[in-house]
């Protein structure tokens, strides 16, 4: 197929539409009727032969082949629309977009970015958050830094290293806790693993089991984190995350007994190659690491 005998209009209107689920949010985005953009894409999908769409009685949601598609283009578009506002201002800066679960954002990856600027101002950096979303690529991402033990399918995984978990706490708490067993007199904060602190207590020699009913679960470490050092109880988190609070002495780390649940990954699509924003932003990450101190 002649790629250039693709209407720029027709790839819009399908970028539109999938972005919001909708022809008649995709028609508001473009001023222009509903009609109009069902025709485009209905135009598009003719000429490459397969349905982007499944049509149903309340919206349209992207085929297999639609999924596909979709991070082509928007990232297609992503890139014009940068280059043309580059162009206007005189500028020309490629972009890199990275996806970061928030705590490796927060207190790992964001204090060090002065660094990264300084050294590539002709790299722009856009960052977006997310809990180890599964098909998070989807979102036309270039790289994701994921949690795990490195095993995502499609993808080509890099350790950047390991993040034990242990007992942290607020001060308070921390002074009444003799041994590992007494951490069940306080209530237990925990991510959605309800293992972990079974595995945890089992590290630690210790044979009783966790009563879930005395917990409270949350979907971000930092927030969890955040609520042990205001002394809501006691949290399993990684202490070189949290190196700062430590410093501050607003959490306390009662115990030297780690749970190993994996560590930080830099994942990419096995199917894509490399750019230079990418190999540049690796390299940094790199020289990052090996001088940080995990002790």
């Amino acid at each position: 197929m002649n790629l250039s005998q693709l209407p720029l209009n027709s790839l819009r209107a399908f970028y539109v539409s999938a972005k919001h689920q909708s022809f008649t949010r995709a028609a508001d985005e473009l001023c222009v009727t509903q009609t109009a953009v069902s025709q485009q894409v209905k135009g598009l999908e003719s000429r490459l032969g397969t349905t982007l769409f499944n049509r149903m009685p309340r919206g349209i949601a992207l085929t297999v082949e639609g999924l596909r598609l979709f991070p082509v283009v928007e990232k297609v578009f992503s890139e014009l629309t940068v280059s043309l506002e580059n162009l206007c201002l005189g500028v020309s800066r490629e972009p890199l977009n990275l996806g970061v679960v928030g705590t490796f954002a927060l207190h790992w990856l964001l204090p060090k970015l002065d660094s990264f600027y300084c050294q590539h101002p002709e790299i722009e950096l856009r960052i977006s958050t997310n809990n180890n979303v599964a098909d998070a690529f989807s979102e036309g991402l270039d790289y994701i830094v994921r949690f795990g033990r490195g095993h995502w399918h499609g993808s080509v995984a890099k350790l950047l290293f390991d993040t034990p978990f242990t007992v942290l706490c607020h001060p308070s708490i921390a002074s009444q806790l003799r041994n590992p067993q007494d951490i069940l007199k306080y209530t237990l904060l925990r991510s959605y693993d309800i293992q972990e602190w079974d595995q945890w207590l089992v590290k630690a020699g210790v044979k009783a089991k966790v009563h879930y009913s005395n917990s409270i679960t949350f979907d971000s470490t930092a927030l969890m984190v955040d609520a042990a050092a205001q002394g809501f109880g006691v949290a399993l988190a990684s202490p070189l995350m949290f190196a700062s609070k430590l410093k501050e002495k607003k959490i306390m780390q009662p115990f030297d007994v780690f749970l190993h649940k994996g560590g930080y990954w830099l994942t990419r699509l096995d199917s894509k190659p490399e750019t230079y924003s990418q190999l540049m932003f690796k390299s940094w990450l790199e020289v990052q690491i090996e001088s940080q101190d995990f002790k």
